[in-house]
């Protein structure tokens, strides 16, 4: 059971790692596109005066989208580092007791009880400090998803604005469409973190 448990945490973090590194990467995205849409305003001028002010605020999601994705990235190899070192204390648990059995009736075999019970400590420490992570990670992950949901707004807001562009109406709308994408795939790529995160306490 413990070996199996061990083994769903690692393919958990990795998968966390995997999706938080995607996240992060649509973060920049959404930063590329707030200074393309900030060019685009500008050569609008007066045509896209309305649009101006959302590229700040496009840029400002992406900044916090990325401050949270790196804080939620330090918890994600806390929880690598207390899988190797809960798994490792699970081996030398194992082999304890395997030597303990094996020597049951040697002179001196009650010696080996007192490190059986403090490997098993620092396991149970491990299993703790592991499950504190994890629930700190649910809290980021959901902090998450409030920048990718007010982006699903900004999208909206710049459809509109960018309908009173004129020539430049193509352009703005293409920022547009690629924020409101960017949103979607943050909000999917959580949904795996969470869903990872629920396969570890499955087994705990």
């Amino acid at each position: 059971m413990r070996m199996s448990q061990n083994k769903s945490q690692f393919v958990a973090v990795a998968s966390i790692a995997a999706e938080l590194s995607a996240v992060m990467e649509v973060a920049k995205e959404i930063s590329l596109a707030a200074a393309n849409a900030k060019a685009i305003a500008f050569r609008a001028g007066e045509k896209a005066k309305g649009f101006q002010p959302i590229t700040d605020f496009i840029n400002e999601l992406a900044k916090e989208t990325i401050e949270l994705v790196n804080n939620i990235n330090e918890h994600a190899l806390k929880l690598y580092r207390l899988t190797v070192k809960e798994h490792r204390m699970s081996e030398a648990c194992k082999r304890f007791e395997e030597v303990a059995a094996g020597a049951c009736s040697a002179p001196y075999a009650s010696s080996l009880s007192v490190p059986l019970q403090k490997a098993m400590q620092r396991r149970a420490d491990c299993h703790r400090q592991f499950s504190r992570h994890v629930s700190e990670l649910v809290a980021q992950l959901a902090d998450v998803m409030h920048p990718a949901r007010a982006a699903r707004v900004i999208a909206a807001n710049s459809r509109i604005e960018a309908s009173q562009a004129g020539e430049y109406l193509q352009s703005l709308q293409a920022v547009a469409e690629s924020v409101d994408n960017a949103a979607q795939i943050i909000h999917d790529k959580v949904h795996k973190c969470r869903s990872a995160l629920s396969m570890i306490n499955s087994v705990d």
